[in-house]
């Protein structure tokens, strides 16, 4: 819970108007005007701490953004017959989606793995993940036998796929449980920044390096090992700490995360505070977790309701042809009739989408989530369009040379502001902390699983639809994602993780003084409540 919020409620309890400056004994400073105190999270050095630990997690997450764009630099020349190894049409397109058949797998273990052994040691599984992965794919070319060669980068794009999986919500869970309100939005969206940074590192390894892909996988491997070294300092969440009784560890991972000295002893009313809320609501899912069944949990709306509106986002993100437009980024410029060099249109792409995810957390903050996933569900809508347009009408557009390079570097920036980086970025916030692990793996696996279908079947919906028809195809499902973010994504900028799980389960937001009532029906000792927990959660349900 913020500051603030603590604040309010001791505002609430003591009945007495006093200022929320006084967070921490010894810091007063007496002055002529009160001036407002930055909660301990919010101050400078607990921001540095918490953005140099997100980033050295996400380290690991540009392999796997490394590893997506991939086919795109590289089947140029591994379908090249000229080449002395070269891969059939068919061969081609099971290297280019086999990882995303093996993405559900890592979808599905992230649960299981950030539940049981933590969200750092998941984050470094997911790394040593994609060192196997990238460094099958550097050392296939020692065999001899074409068959053994193939086979083997197969077996490295497949775990490769399954570090994606597990890359996409450990750092962002990680991000939530380590930040308050305010600056959530900008620590969670650092997986979005490591996957576009690495897509785009790919693409300028393939502009610069056109005929190597054995280069390119050796100079990817020695990445991914840098990656898993950078894991090794990064402190284990309080959350999942308390969660599992390491109470002390907890405390000094809090400290740390709050900017404050390991060794201090000096009592923080502030830091006490925050460090109760989070044993409390520990304890409460340790227990709930305990005594209810996995249908039990799925059948509480705080549960199936951000579950289902989860699947379905991930749904439409997947068929809006976000994923395939960064796959296949070089042959979708050339079938679009993209005059540049194909590869440097991708590499436009990249940039586009890194620099457009650099200004997200100021848009998510400023904007809301919701207003950003419409327009970037709109704005991908007429981007597609017209590039079907363009293929319907060729003689037409042709006078206007720029129009399909610029359609397809808008798509890309109109799906970075949303459709592309919301459903990801959601995960971290709208389940309850008993299920967060399991339940934003199981939404990534379904969304994965959808992702290797879309990627395998497009060769085939290009031949059979023809490519403008296909433009329109992923046109038509981002039109029907509009109405889908408007009705039913609810809004959670500025809100806790716990107002948010309370929305789910009541059908409405909680205003602040629900949320004093809410925190009375816990029985709080630090703010001295000893209230009946009956007659507070009777009197919230009344308000609601």
């Amino acid at each position: 819970m913020s500051s603030d919020q603590w604040e309010t409620i001791k505002l609430e309890q003591n009945g007495k108007k006093q200022t929320s400056g006084k967070i921490c004994s010894g810091l007063d400073r007496p002055s002529k005007k009160e001036k407002k105190t930055k909660p301990l999270g919010e101050r400078r050095k607990a921001v540095w701490r918490q953005q140099l630990m997100v980033f050295l997690g996400n380290t690991g997450v540009m392999g796997a953004g490394m590893a997506v764009a991939l086919p795109s630099v590289t089947l140029g020349q591994l379908t090249d017959e000229q080449e002395e190894f070269c891969l059939t049409q068919e061969e081609a397109s099971w290297f280019s989606s086999i990882n995303t058949m093996a993405c559900p797998l890592g979808g599905l273990l992230v649960g299981l793995l950030m539940d049981r052994i933590g969200r750092k040691n998941t984050i470094l599984v997911t790394d040593i993940c994609g060192v196997l992965g990238w460094g099958l794919l550097a050392t296939a070319s020692l065999h001899n036998e074409r068959s053994a060669i193939f086979i083997q980068m197969l077996i490295g794009r497949f775990i490769s796929g399954i570090m994606i999986g597990l890359c996409v919500s450990p750092v962002g869970v990680y991000s939530a449980e380590i930040s308050l309100p305010r600056i959530r939005g900008r620590l969670i969206l650092g997986t979005s920044i490591g996957l576009a940074a690495g897509i785009l590192f790919m693409y300028v390894l393939g502009y610069f390096i056109r005929n190597d892909w054995q280069l390119i996988s050796i100079i990817s491997t020695v990445h991914q090992i840098i990656s898993t070294l950078c894991v090794l300092p990064m402190p284990e969440t309080p959350s999942w700490l308390m969660q599992n009784g390491y109470t002390e560890k907890a405390r000094r991972s809090l400290k740390y995360f709050r900017g404050l000295n390991k060794n201090d002893v000096s009592y923080c009313e502030e830091f006490e505070n925050e460090l109760n809320q989070i044993k409390r609501t520990s304890e409460q899912s340790r227990t709930t977790a305990q005594s209810e069944s996995l249908w039990q949990a799925v059948k509480a709306p705080e549960v199936y309701k951000p579950l289902l509106l989860m699947i379905g986002f991930f749904a439409f993100q997947q068929c809006s042809g976000v994923v395939v437009v960064v796959v296949f980024a070089v042959q979708i410029a050339t079938r679009a009739g993209v005059t540049i060099d194909p590869v440097l249109c991708a590499v436009m792409v990249g940039v586009a989408r890194i620099i457009t995810t650099f200004f997200m957390s100021t848009i998510f903050e400023k904007w809301g989530r919701k207003p950003a996933g419409i327009i970037s569900a709109g704005g991908m809508t007429v981007c597609m369009l017209l590039l079907a347009a363009s293929g319907w009408f060729p003689e037409q557009f042709a006078k206007v040379p720029p129009v399909p390079v610029v359609c397809i570097v808008l798509h890309i920036v109109f799906s970075t502001m949303g459709l592309l980086t919301l459903p990801f970025f959601m995960i971290s916030e709208v389940f309850p902390q008993r299920v967060r692990g399991s339940a934003s793996g199981f939404s990534v696996s379904f969304g994965l699983i959808i992702s290797f279908a879309v990627i395998k079947i497009y060769p085939t919906m290009e031949a059979g639809m023809g490519t403008a028809n296909v433009f329109a195809f992923y046109g038509a499902v981002s039109a029907i994602a509009v109405p889908f973010i408007c009705f039913l994504i609810p809004e959670t900028r500025g809100r806790t993780l716990l107002e948010i799980e309370e929305y789910f389960k009541t059908g409405r937001m909680p205003t602040a003084s629900e949320v004093i009532i809410l925190r009375k029906a816990s029985r709080d000792p630090v703010n001295g409540n000893n209230g009946d927990d009956d007659e507070c959660k009777e009197s919230f349900l009344k308000s609601t």
